[in-house]
């Protein structure tokens, strides 16, 4: 699938792009190129292919979730520059 240097010409307008007529030209082969390669990957036929989600194994590399105790809330606290009914009091964003 070719594309002409009026539609690149288009695109670039849409992206405030400014092309000389050079990068025009250069441009519509290169999309053009990329257009072939995504029909090319179309034709392909995939019946028997079962489909992923990802081509990598999945695997966790972080630590399995357990429950633990929490600490004690006045040990939470007890550090806090300002508390206010049991929680942290902190300073206002917007006034």
């Amino acid at each position: 699938m070719a594309i002409s240097q009026t539609e690149v010409r288009y695109i670039a307008e849409l992206a405030r792009l400014q092309l000389s007529e050079a990068e025009l030209a250069e441009y519509a082969l290169q999309l053009s190129a990329v257009l072939e390669y995504a029909a090319s990957l179309n034709a392909l036929d995939l019946a028997g292919v079962p489909p992923t989600t990802s081509v990598l194994a999945l695997h966790t590399v972080l630590r399995a979730d357990e429950a633990r105790p929490a600490m004690e809330r006045d040990a939470l606290l007890a550090n806090a520059a300002e508390t206010a009914a049991g929680c942290f009091r902190v300073p206002p964003v917007l006034e």
